[in-house]
């Protein structure tokens, strides 16, 4: 059974930093292309990036492009988010996210496959 456990966010200031982790189990991240999504409350799910496991391309959503940066360590089985200058918008919960490609793998998709509980980030003042 596949489970994904998000950790690391919190309440930070704009232009704060943040990193979120997430704890893969119940597969091999060595198979799977992994990322991130938010969804702030009264809107839509956002993808925010995407690591692919075949040829280790990375995607980033428009609005975080320059600031955020995903990684992973497929020993470990774990997936990181370094979020720097984070700005009010930012705001929302944050899900690590299996299948995150989409259908012709030049982006983020918007069909993931499994996906955590989600951890809050907050920035503000």
């Amino acid at each position: 059974q596949v489970r994904l456990v998000e950790s690391g966010g919190g309440l930070v200031e704009p232009g704060g930093s943040l990193r979120l982790s997430c704890q893969a189990s119940g597969l091999s991240l060595d198979y799977y292309d992994i990322g991130w999504f938010r969804q702030a409350p009264g809107k839509e799910r956002e993808g925010v990036s995407c690591s692919a496991h075949s040829d280790s391309r990375i995607f980033y959503g428009d609005s975080v492009k320059g600031r955020f940066t995903i990684s992973r360590n497929n020993a470990k089985n774990m997936v990181y988010l370094q979020m720097n200058n984070l700005k009010p918008e930012d705001t929302a919960v944050y899900y690590c996210a299996t299948d995150c490609l989409d259908p012709k793998g030049r982006g983020i998709g918007s069909d993931f496959g499994s996906w955590g509980q989600g951890t809050q980030v907050t920035v503000s003042s």
